[in-house]
Parts: C-alpha cells; sequence; structure tokens
C-alpha cells in the first residue's frame, strides 16, 4: 500500500512538473530568438521593446499574484471536494484579474507614449515604445484568460494542456516575428510594429487554444456556494503576495542598477547569462507547480501528516535536480560563451558569473519550490512575503550595494554577494517549514 501510494505520488509529480519545466524552457528558448530577431531592428528598437516591457512587466508580476491565490484556493477546495468552492474560486479571481486587465489596457492603450516617457528622456525610443506598447496592451485581457484557466487545467492535473498551447503560441509568435518583422512572404516589413502585432496575435491563439481545453476538459458544474465568501481569508493571501511581488520587481532593478554602474562589459556578460538562467530555472520551476498543488490538495483533505512528508519529498527532488544542472552549467560555459561574437574579457567575465550561480543554484530552486509552492500551499503568504523582503532588502541589496560600490568588486564577486541572500531565505523558510505553522486548511 505505501509503495503504491509513493509510485501514485511520483507519477503526478512527473504529470505536474514536466509540462510546467518544457513549457518555461520552450518560452525562454524563443524568447531568446525573439531578441535576436529584434536585435537586427537597432538599438532604438531594442530599447523600446524593453522599456515597453517593464511596463507589461508589472502587470504580469499582478496577475501572476493573484493566479497563484487562485492556484491555492482552486487546489485546496479540490481537496475538500467543494466544487461550490472550486468554481467560485475560479470566477472570483478570473474577475478580479479582468479590472486589473481593463485598468492596465486603458492605460496603455490612451497614454502609452506618456507611459514610457516616465522611464526614458529620449522623444524618439520613447515615442517607439508608446507605439509598441499601445498594440501590446491589447494583449493584457488574454493574459488574464490564459493564466487563470491554465492554473484549473494544472490543478486538476492537465498540465499537458497548457503546455500543447504554449507549444502552438511560440511557434506563432516566432513565425509572424520572421513575416512581419523582415516582411518575408509578400508581407511589409512593419519592424517593431510587426513584433508586436505577433505578439498580440499568439497571444490570442494561446488564449483560444486555452479555452477550448478547459471547455472540453474541465467540470464547469455550476454549484452554488451555500456560504457567504470569505473576503478577510481572501485579501489576507492576495496582499502579502502582491506586496511580496510588487518589491521584489524594484529589487531585481536595484540589481539591474548595480550591475550596470559597473560597466558595459560586466552588462554585456551579465546579460549573456539570462539565457542559461531562464533554462536552468525553467528545468525545475514544475516542481515548484507540483508543491503548491499536490500539498495543497492534501492540505485541503486533512492529511498534513502526509502532506509533510510528499514535502519533504519535493525539496529532495529539487536538490538532486539543481546540483545536476549546476555540474552541467559549470562544464558547459565555456563553451557556451563562443557561441556569441564578443569581446573576449566579457566572454571570461560570462563564464565567472556562471560559475558563481551553478554555486548558488541550488538555494535559488529550493527556495522557489518551499516558498513559491509549499509554504504557499496553506494560503498564510505572509510568511512568503516577510521572507522575501528580508532576504532582499536585508542581505541582498545592501550586500550588492557595498560589494559594488565600497569594495569595488568585480561583476562575478558581486554577484556571488548578493545571491547570498538565497541561503539566508533558504535556512530561514527551513524553519518555519519545520514549524508547521504554514500546513492551514482554508475555510469554506
Amino acid at each position: 500500500m505505501i509503495k503504491q501510494q509513493k509510485q501514485t505520488f511520483l507519477r503526478s509529480v512527473i504529470a505536474l512538473a514536466v509540462p510546467v519545466a518544457l513549457q518555461s524552457m520552450l518560452q525562454a528558448s524563443f524568447g531568446v530568438v525573439d531578441q535576436i530577431m529584434i536585435g537586427q531592428l537597432g538599438g532604438v528598437e531594442v530599447a523600446a521593446v524593453g522599456l515597453a516591457g517593464k511596463f507589461t512587466g508589472i502587470f504580469n508580476v499582478v496577475v501572476s499574484a493573484v493566479g497563484a491565490v487562485a492556484g491555492i484556493m482552486i487546489s485546496q477546495y479540490i481537496g475538500q471536494k467543494n466544487t461550490a468552492e472550486t468554481h467560485r474560486s475560479l470566477i472570483l479571481n478570473l474577475r478580479v484579474c479582468l479590472i486589473l486587465a481593463a485598468l492596465f489596457t486603458l492605460a496603455g492603450a490612451a497614454v502609452p507614449k506618456q507611459i514610457m516617457r516616465l522611464y526614458i528622456n529620449d522623444t524618439v525610443t520613447a515615442d517607439a515604445a508608446g507605439r509598441y506598447l499601445f498594440i501590446v496592451s491589447g494583449t493584457f485581457f488574454p493574459t488574464v484568460g490564459t493564466t487563470i484557466l491554465s492554473t484549473h487545467l494544472r490543478c486538476i492535473e492537465k498540465a499537458s494542456l497548457p503546455l500543447y498551447a504554449g507549444i502552438a503560441s511560440a511557434a506563432v509568435n516566432t513565425g509572424l516575428n520572421w513575416i512581419l518583422i523582415f516582411g518575408r512572404l509578400g508581407a511589409p516589413a512593419l519592424g517593431i510594429t510587426g513584433a508586436a502585432l505577433a505578439t498580440l496575435i499568439s497571444q490570442l491563439v494561446y488564449f483560444l487554444a486555452i479555452l477550448v481545453m478547459y471547455l472540453k476538459y474541465s467540470d464547469r458544474t455550476k454549484n452554488t456556494a451555500a456560504s457567504p465568501f470569505n473576503w478577510k481569508q481572501y485579501m489576507s493571501m492576495l496582499l502579502p503576495l502582491l506586496i511580496s511581488e510588487f518589491m521584489w520587481v524594484v529589487g531585481e532593478n536595484v540589481y539591474a542598477g548595480i550591475y550596470g554602474h559597473l560597466g558595459t562589459d560586466a552588462t554585456a556578460a551579465m546579460t549573456l547569462t539570462n539565457p542559461v538562467q531562464s533554462l536552468a530555472i525553467g528545468a525545475l520551476c514544475g516542481l515548484s507547480q507540483a508543491a503548491a498543488i499536490l500539498i495543497g490538495k492534501r492540505l485541503g483533505d486533512g492529511d498534513k501528516a502526509t502532506a509533510y512528508r510528499e514535502a519533504k519529498k519535493l525539496l529532495l527532488y529539487g536538490l538532486a535536480g539543481s546540483l545536476l544542472l549546476s555540474v552541467v552549467i559549470f562544464f558547459i560555459s565555456p563553451w557556451y560563451v563562443r557561441i556569441f561574437n564578443v569581446e573576449t574579457d566579457i566572454r571570461e567575465l560570462t563564464v565567472r558569473i556562471l560559475t558563481a550561480y551553478a554555486a548558488v543554484m541550488p538555494f535559488k530552486v529550493l527556495n522557489m519550490i518551499i516558498g513559491s509552492g509549499i509554504l504557499r500551499s496553506g494560503g498564510k503568504t505572509t510568511y512568503i512575503m516577510a521572507i522575501d523582503l528580508m532576504g532582499t532588502w536585508l542581505f541582498g541589496v545592501p550586500l550588492g550595494l557595498l560589494t559594488a560600490f565600497v569594495f569595488h568588486w568585480s561583476i562575478p564577486v558581486v554577484y556571488f554577494a548578493l545571491s547570498l541572500e538565497e541561503c539566508i531565505r533558504f535556512a530561514v523558510s527551513l524553519v518555519v517549514f519545520k514549524r508547521r505553522g504554514w500546513m492551514n486548511r482554508l475555510k469554506a
């Protein structure tokens, strides 16, 4: 019986983790292709797309936070076998996201150039970014649909369906970029406008594919919940996540500023590491999703002992996978940098940064699993907020500023020093995990 339970758990982990990981890696790979294509247009266009991405990134962070709360609620109520609350959780979070999408779409469509001028003084770049944002603002509503419906599909253990939709969307995006940016197959060469249209169309394809799969595979029985909605419980989950995600974005911008002030070579080297970091984290991010859903269902069912035991297994899976990837990154980094036509100094810096990344990657992965998955599954997101704020703002940012501007160390050492906050964060998370205060069952 115990052996059968272990096999069932492992199958569930694989069924959830592998499609999510493949989708994340796929998106990272196609993202690199997009960067290469847009990079052929010139510096203004590259900067414009990057600036527009800062505004859309804020929207994505906010919607992801709501999506995370939706995942907590849906998985727990599935564990409780409460179909009425499961349905209400889906609809409520969808409505919240639609309101947010309406606000961001209105801003992006009405005053796109004014928004972009908040980021840069150069009128030419701001105008180009504004034109791009005007079109891309049309993706906010489809993004809401894909985020919430994909969350539901994963909670009912149909994680492969969003993967298939993601493959179709990424293929459409890449193909349309090639056609619309450069004017292939008889189409006009639209440049940055073509890139925006490709993004919009691919997001619509993604949403429609997800919608068809949701309508086909989900149970849409509309049972009416008997009790009033627990707004206090809902806001106690949502607000800490919004604060945590917002402060994380601010922290990442501080880190980018630190790297930027270390020089052009340092910034270029750091940029070259981004694809490797995205692919490596993407390869194991599925374990975080699996943890949030599977542990959430156990807590919803009231089986805390099994939830704790399976959470420890997921941490061990993450440790084993991250150690393996760290070794791979360490050995392939000298070959990886050779694919870029950059100066020898930049290549050497990139290899050293990737070596530092390989050293701290296990802690990054474990924090992803324990923070974004296990501890979050009980709905007590205040723990996550406190740990994230402490790690970034009491350790990461001060260490980065100290090593860069006081000690004047090189970027590989600065990166390693500020990344030590991952070790502190994991140590605190482990204490919280072992005390089991996070093991909470949501009230219907």
